[in-house]
């Protein structure tokens, strides 16, 4: 192994020792949370469908390990994981063509996440599943009853865990954005001013308008602060 590959690999290697307090509860919560998942989509109903669907394994990096991602809020994880695999079910049964089927599949779930405000990265592959397990294979039943169970099923134990646990973990889940009070903003920025900035932008940002007008009014008291303490120094 060369110096050069080396450090590539060391420097992202992370010791468990030097793992945050946020980044263990993320591996706990979503171990907890597929357990959860799991245990829902076992419950016998005499329909023939899987226990859980490998796309929750990405909700759940969403849920536990960034929850305050737009991407990561309740109806993100449910709806967008249930529409999806019931645009896959649809594609599978009329598009037999395999490659086409899988392609269609995952760009109408984009399309229905955007429209459905509930964009959500694992609910392509929840289309994708569809696609490739062919539920229709398994009778109309199991085709109308799949983007329920086990995917809609899965998803709703999975943010049920995330609530309870960010709650008994003191983080609040779904995400809320505080806006710090603050008395006079004459002459700073308003919502509005953010909104410019964004359309500004040539990339879409994974981050909320109340969560940037939060982060930006405390980094302005933040320099309020540092600049008062400068000028008492300096008195």
């Amino acid at each position: 192994m060369t110096g050069l590959t080396r450090t590539f690999f060391q420097s992202r290697i992370v010791s468990a020792k030097n793992l945050q307090k946020m980044e263990i509860l993320a591996v706990v919560g979503s171990f907890l949370g597929i357990i959860a998942s799991f245990a829902a989509g076992s419950f016998p109903t005499g329909l023939q469908y899987a226990t859980i669907v490998a796309p929750m394994g990405a909700s759940a990096v969403l849920v536990f390990a960034v929850p305050a991602s737009p991407l990561a809020t309740p109806r993100a994880v449910i709806l967008g994981n249930a529409l999806s695999a019931a645009i896959g079910v649809l594609v599978s049964i009329l598009v037999p063509t395999l490659p086409l089927a899988c392609a269609l599949a995952v760009a109408l779930a984009i399309g229905g996440m955007f429209v459905s405000r509930s964009l959500h990265p694992p609910g392509g592959a929840s289309a994708l599943t569809a696609v490739l397990a062919q539920p229709a294979a398994h009778g109309w039943v199991s085709a109308v009853a799949f983007p329920f169970l086990p995917v809609g099923l899965n998803a709703v134990f999975l943010v049920l865990a995330g609530v309870l646990f960010h709650r008994v973990t003191g983080h609040t889940y779904p995400h809320i954005a505080r806006l710090p009070i603050v008395p006079d903003r004459t002459g700073h920025f308003r919502r509005e001013d953010i909104q410019v900035a964004l359309g500004q932008l040539s990339d879409r940002l994974d981050v909320s308008l109340a969560d940037l007008e939060e982060l930006f009014v405390l980094t302005e008291q933040a320099a309020e602060r540092r600049e008062k303490q400068g000028v008492s120094k300096n008195g």
